[in-house]
């Protein structure tokens, strides 16, 4: 009976590598950018859907008043993204975790790590409640106006349940990814877009709920994907990977904590780079205008980067599942598609910006001079978007890979101690004023893509193969609630 049973197992091997040696290279190219559109398509319009929400708020407040635009604008560039972050960064660890145990088939666990998830998360949003209590304050300590001040302290505290919502939106949204299940995120992220146009101008233009309203409308749009996903996963649509609440949840948490900070480490120390940036060029000459350039300038960089983090959701997902797999030839080909489609995209935006260079500034701006002056960091800005198409997929590689740690580390040396140091000398003691600056962020940025490059190129994807099947054995429930390889491929 056994040596039946090992008979048909080797025969439904031998029959899976004669299937994979007959495939050719296109069919090959094909098969695995199906798998990439299918996580980059949805994750890219998903993004710039949430992207939308900040930006149609800052158009119906900006009707309010001036003192009411300011200070969400502030709130929103500073405080909501200081704690997205943080947040989003916490919850790639996610990513990891469910990409490589859906790999392996271990799907009971996806859902013991999304819970484990929420706990962290929900506990990290109440740490940073605080700073949302306390905005007035703050902001007057910093030196901010006061009127503006005080409307920014109001509009942070309608803002707490937006910060609940990023624990339950993120881990939702990386639990079903990891799956390959990310269509409905795109479709509840578009209900919620077309929700909060019809609210925003219902409550304000229709009713003059003022602020207040503005603020409902913004609430709502951040839940309603939320309870969809919930919704989602509750109702069945997950059966696999989701078993109901589990007391598993609350056990073997220090690792994940780990990994957690370590993936938020590493997405903060990115974001908080651009904003230094910004804060670099305040005491310039012709601050106002250089500002005002640099900040059209970013403003493009950052709905670019929304496709550049759409390819970074691919990567991630096809390298933890194909590691979680026992793959790594298929993990590896995934990179070099995902870079090369990244790329090519990329190469094409550079090319776009270098032509039109300052006529797009006319968008954003009338002024001729904030024109010129995006005109001539229009060379800058297309090689940041150039490095964006390959930055980002490398980094997920690394989410994939369960690297965090390490490409924090990375962080830290490329744009903390060679970036930032050589643009400030760039801009103030050459006197290169914004261009400078810039110059000594991209180079930052350059030495650690070389850097990442060089990671992933080193690496040897076997151990890692090794490594991934270590981790979710170790992370995973008790083997003996856990199907045999025998009974999964059954």
């Amino acid at each position: 009976m056994e040596g039946s049973m090992n008979e048909n197992l080797l025969r439904k091997v031998q029959t899976a590598t004669d299937v994979e040696e007959k495939v050719t290279l296109k069919d090959r190219i094909w098969i695995e950018t199906k798998k990439m559109w299918i996580v980059a398509g949805p994750a890219i319009f998903t993004r710039f859907s949430t992207a939308g929400v900040t930006v149609i708020s800052l158009a119906f407040i900006g009707h309010i008043g001036s003192t009411e635009l300011a200070a969400y604008a502030l709130v929103s560039t500073v405080l909501l993204r200081f704690a997205n972050g943080i947040l989003v960064g916490m919850a790639s660890a996610l990513e990891t975790l469910c990409g490589q145990s859906y790999g392996a088939n271990q799907y009971d666990m996806l859902g013991v790590y999304l819970q484990r998830s929420w706990l962290i998360l929900f506990l990290c949003s109440v740490a940073l409640l605080p700073v949302f209590i306390f905005t007035t304050p703050i902001l007057i300590a910093l030196g901010q106006d006061e009127i503006i001040a005080e409307v920014a302290g109001t509009i942070s505290l309608w803002l707490i349940p937006v910060i609940f919502s990023y624990a339950v939106s993120y881990t939702c949204q990386m639990f079903l990814q990891a799956q390959s299940k990310n269509m409905i995120i795109a479709y509840l992220a578009l209900l919620s877009l077309a929700t909060h146009v019809f609210l925003s101008w219902f409550l304000i233009v229709k009713y003059n709920f003022g602020l207040s309203g503005a603020m409902i409308s913004t609430i709502l749009a951040f839940w309603i994907p939320n309870i969809g996903q919930l919704v989602y996963l509750f109702g069945g649509w997950c059966p696999d990977t989701w078993k109901g609440f589990s007391m598993l949840a609350f056990k073997d948490l220090w690792p994940i904590i780990k990994l957690s900070l370590s993936s938020g480490v590493m997405l903060c120390l990115e974001l908080w780079y651009s904003t230094i940036l910004i804060l670099l060029t305040g005491n310039m000459k012709n601050a106002e205008v250089a500002i005002d350039a640099l900040s059209i300038c970013l403003n493009i960089n950052g709905w670019e980067m929304m496709i550049a983090l759409g390819f970074l959701a691919a990567a991630s997902v096809r390298v933890s599942n194909e590691l979680g797999r026992g793959s790594s030839e298929a993990a590896k080909f995934a990179i070099w598609q995902i870079v090369l489609t990244s790329s090519a995209i990329g190469f094409l935006l550079f090319l776009f910006f270098l032509f039109f260079r300052g006529r797009l500034a006319y968008i954003f701006t009338e002024s001729i001079d904030v024109a010129a002056a995006v005109a001539d960091l229009s060379p800058l800005l297309a090689c940041s978007i150039l490095l964006n198409s390959i930055q980002p997929v490398l980094s997920g590689v690394a989410v994939g890979a369960g690297w965090q740690s390490t490409v924090a580390y990375v962080n830290i040396a490329c744009y903390y101690l060679i970036g930032i140091p050589v643009g400030v000398v760039l801009g103030y003691v050459l006197d290169l004023q914004v261009k400078g600056v810039w110059i000594g962020m991209l180079f930052g940025t350059l030495i650690q893509t070389i850097a990442l490059m060089i990671i992933t190129c080193k690496t040897d994807w076997e151990k890692q193969v090794s490594v991934a099947k270590q981790r979710v054995n170790n992370w995973s429930v008790d083997s003996s609630q856990q199907p045999n390889a025998d009974e999964q491929n059954a």
